[in-house]
């Protein structure tokens, strides 16, 4: 008598399910979480007595916070290494040095951020530096 064994298949996992799980969680943290716009700065300006000069549309910008991290044109730098901000400027200024540079710092921010972007934009050869102030209170 020949008795042969009954061919066994390999049990399969069946993860159907597990996926739809997983994509409902998805869609469920995608849609409960809240997103911070990154673009908008909150710097709180020092004050000055001056007259208020001209703003510029094509001027470059550079905005220091109160950490000391720079942001060029609403764009956020990666780091605050020199090298970087002069990238940064060089890509939306060109060569058109006669572009204003302003500089929007924090009140609070460290002086050598700011000496370091007013370095940066002078070896880069623009010339008409600007720094931005509120108004002081009478």
């Amino acid at each position: 008598m020949n008795f042969r064994r009954a061919r066994r298949d390999d049990p399969d996992i069946n993860i159907t399910s597990l996926i739809d799980v997983v994509l409902l969680l998805l869609i469920f943290f995608m849609v409960s979480t809240t997103f911070n716009r990154e673009t908008q700065v909150r710097i709180e300006l020092p004050q000055a007595s001056a007259e208020a000069g001209a703003a510029s549309d094509n001027a470059v910008e550079i905005q220091v916070d109160a950490e000391g991290r720079y942001y060029v044109n609403d764009q956020a730098l990666i780091n605050t290494q020199p090298e970087t901000l002069m990238r940064a400027i060089e890509k939306v200024g060109g060569t058109d040095t006669d572009r204003p540079v302003l500089i929007v710092a924090d009140a609070k921010t460290p002086h050598q951020a700011v000496v370091t972007a007013m370095d940066v934009a002078g070896r880069l050869g623009f010339v008409h530096l600007r720094v931005a102030t509120q108004r002081t209170e009478p």
